[in-house]
């Protein structure tokens, strides 16, 4: 059961593993503040308190991170996950008992515990990547080969739409993108599995991973430690850079900000430079033209108090240091670079692990 503080650590260390994607964390944070004030309860459950027969969905937003603010000329939906959530329970015929995440950021993991405590239901405590990632085919489901239908999606002006079946994953990642982009975001409840299935194909414990590692970076900040050695043991990362922001250019694009960020170097990193591509997410790495991190390894960029800085919030002639992290041992398999590595975003080189960069 979470408290206000439980939620500012999951929110604060959602943010980070979000890897500069995952939703907007000051509208995760309120909402899930929100609940709490209407009496809802915050339930998390471990992957070993769930039965193998109960049902399990994932409800999230798709959509660009741009910071372009589409207000819809109508809303008939006011909270069109809720209404996403419950069509599907209707069209599967049967309750619903827990939601997942399905990634790891401010807003993407609020969504599932705010709709699982208008339920209440709990959230597993897990995701479908161990990150953020800006496509729908960057889920551990697609590995294993588990179908994400059906899947019901909403819009605030009031489109719905049930998705029986698809050509291939381009399509389903299509259509979502497609009702995404006269308002910014479009609600998706998809990939209806068993307790059975999540206990194979989910990223364990990854909640409880959050709140682990903002509880560490608030409490250093609040004891005067450096928090940035912290973090760096919390995730269980290697320092790569420090630097300032020496340029940022960006576009939204086809329901994805894309863009560029290059930092110049300062402290042991002076005289060096670091370039980060981006696709809503942190992607690929280079430290003086050199790779040293690509997806599906984290990229996590964060101020020098270990806050994270979202792809929305990047400046240019802000301080950040990048840490960089292996990725569960899923998403190395073959299909998890087929699905997430370099060549899947159009590069012509192979993933290179980490901490052999």
């Amino acid at each position: 059961m979470l408290n206000e503080r439980d939620v500012e650590h999951l929110i604060f260390g959602a943010t980070i593993l979000g890897t500069g994607g995952g939703g907007d964390p000051k509208k995760g944070l309120s909402m899930l503040l929100d609940d709490l004030q209407r009496g809802r309860k915050l339930k998390i459950v471990s992957l070993t308190e769930i039965g193998d027969d109960a049902l399990i969905v994932c409800p999230y937003f798709c959509g660009s991170i741009a910071p372009i603010k589409k207000e819809p000329k109508t809303i008939i939906f006011k909270d069109p996950m809720i209404e996403a959530f419950n069509r599907i329970e209707k069209r599967l015929g049967t309750k619903i008992s827990a939601t997942v995440a399905v990634e790891l950021g401010g807003s993407n993991t609020a969504i599932p515990i705010h709709v699982a405590s208008v339920m209440n239901i709990p959230l597993v405590d897990g995701d479908y990547i161990g990150r953020a990632a800006p496509e729908l085919l960057q889920s551990t489901a697609n590995i294993f080969g588990v179908s994400l239908l059906p899947s019901v999606m909403v819009t605030e002006p009031g489109d719905v739409i049930t998705v029986e079946r698809f050509a291939d994953l381009d399509e389903y990642e299509y259509i979502a993108r497609s009702l995404s982009l006269p308002s910014g975001s479009v609600a998706v409840v998809d990939t209806p599995i068993n307790g059975n299935v999540a206990k194979k194909v989910l990223v364990k414990d990854t909640i409880s991973k959050c709140m682990k590692v903002g509880k560490t970076v608030m409490q250093a900040n609040e004891a005067g430690i450096d928090p940035i050695p912290e973090l760096v043991k919390s995730l269980n990362g290697v320092l790569l850079f420090k630097g300032i922001v020496k340029k940022y250019i960006w576009e939204d694009r086809e329901g994805f900000l894309y863009g560029e960020a290059v930092y110049e170097g300062i402290s042991k990193w002076k005289g060096h430079e670091l370039k980060i591509w981006i696709k809503n997410e942190n992607i690929i790495a280079w430290k003086d033209d050199k790779v040293v991190a690509t997806a599906p390894d984290p990229i996590y960029v964060v101020d020098e108090e270990g806050h994270a800085i979202t792809n929305t919030q990047l400046k240019e002639g802000m301080t950040a240091v990048v840490i960089g992290a292996e990725a569960p041992e899923v998403w190395l398999t073959q299909k998890g670079i087929e699905l997430f590595g370099p060549k899947h975003f159009g590069f012509e080189f192979d993933y290179i692990p980490m901490r052999k960069a």
